[in-house]
C-alpha cells in the first residue's frame, strides 16, 4: 500500500470571544467561545505505506516562529493514536508539514495539524472511522482538536468539545502576531484569571456582549502583547484570540484589511484571511 495525498489545508481558527465560566475538579476550565475558521493555515501532505514507519518532515518560512519538534508532537501523536485504534502496527505514513502559523499564537496550529492528520489518515489508511469516533480520539490530544475534525465554525462549550455549527457570514480578518509565544498553561493557572463569567447566549455575543477573559492576564504576563494592543488601537478594534499572542480585527473587505496590514510596523507581522463557515476538502 502506497498512496500519495494531495496537499491539505490545516486552517487557523480565531476565538471571537472566550468566557471562562468555571473550573472542573480535574483542572480543566469550563468555557464558552465561538470558533471562526479561516481560509489560511498550515499545509500538510501524506504518503502512506505498510512498513509501520511514521515520519514527519517540517518546513516553515523565516517569518514564522515555531517550536514544533519532529518527534513527540501532536501530529505524530495523532497518527500513533489512530494506528492504535486501528490495531494495525504496520500502518505507516510520511507526513509533510509546511508551517505558516506561529506557535503559541492562539490560532490553533498544533490542534489543526493533529485534526487534519486524523481525518486524512483515516481515509488514506481506509479505516472508515466516523467523524464522532475521530473526535473521541482528537479530544485526547487537545480540547479544540474536534472543531477542526468537524471542519465547521462553531459555538463551543464544555472544555471546547461541545460544538454547535454556526454560520457567521462573510468577514475578512487581519491577524497580527507579536513575536512571542504565549503559554496556555501559564495563563490558565494565573491567580488573577477570571473563572466565573456568567454563561451567555448566542444573541448576547451577536450584540457585542462578550470579551476574552484571558486578555488582561496575557497583557500583564507578555509585554509584547500589551505593546501590540497599544499600537493596533490606532487602526481598528483588535481583540486577542484564545490564550495566544495573536490579535485580530474584522473588516468588510479584503482591501480594507490589507490597507491596515501594509501600514503596520515591521515588528508586527500578520496576514489577511477570510472567515469560512465550513472547510471543504476531500481526504480520499
Amino acid at each position: 500500500m502506497t498512496k500519495q495525498s494531495t496537499q491539505f489545508l490545516a486552517p487557523a481558527k480565531l476565538n471571537l470571544f472566550l468566557h471562562i465560566t468555571g473550573r472542573r475538579k480535574d483542572g480543566y476550565h469550563e468555557l464558552q467561545t465561538v470558533f471562526q475558521l479561516l481560509n489560511f493555515g498550515d499545509r500538510m501532505a501524506f504518503e502512506v505505506s505498510n512498513d509501520g514507519i511514521l515520519s514527519l518532515h517540517l518546513s516553515s518560512s523565516e517569518s514564522v516562529k515555531t517550536d514544533t519538534p519532529l518527534e513527540n508532537n501532536l501530529v505524530t501523536s495523532a497518527a500513533q493514536l489512530l494506528r492504535l485504534e486501528a490495531g494495525n502496527p504496520l500502518l505507516g505514513a510520511s507526513i509533510s508539514l509546511q508551517k505558516r502559523l506561529p506557535s503559541g499564537a492562539g490560532l490553533g496550529g498544533g490542534s489543526s495539524n493533529a485534526a487534519i492528520c486524523l481525518a486524512a489518515l483515516n481515509q488514506l489508511w481506509e479505516l472508515n472511522l466516523s467523524t464522532d469516533e475521530l473526535c473521541k480520539i482528537g479530544v485526547k490530544l487537545g480540547a479544540d482538536v474536534p472543531v477542526f475534525i468537524r471542519g465547521k465554525s462553531a459555538w463551543a462549550e464544555g472544555i471546547g468539545e461541545r460544538l454547535s455549527p454556526v454560520e457567521l457570514g462573510d468577514s475578512w480578518y487581519l491577524v497580527v502576531s507579536p513575536k512571542c509565544s504565549v503559554s496556555t498553561v501559564e495563563v490558565f493557572c494565573h491567580e488573577h484569571l477570571t473563572r466565573n463569567s456568567p454563561a451567555i447566549k448566542m444573541a448576547d455575543f451577536l450584540e457585542g456582549s462578550a470579551r476574552n477573559d484571558c486578555e488582561s492576564v496575557t497583557r500583564k504576563l507578555y509585554p509584547e502583547v500589551d505593546q501590540a494592543f497599544e499600537i493596533l488601537a490606532r487602526f481598528a478594534d483588535f481583540r486577542m484570540t484564545g490564550t495566544g499572542s495573536s490579535l485580530f480585527a474584522s473588516f468588510s473587505s479584503e482591501a480594507a484589511a490589507k490597507e491596515v496590514l501594509n501600514a503596520l510596523p515591521d515588528n508586527l507581522p500578520g496576514f489577511v484571511a477570510k472567515g469560512i463557515d465550513s472547510l471543504e476538502q476531500d481526504y480520499s
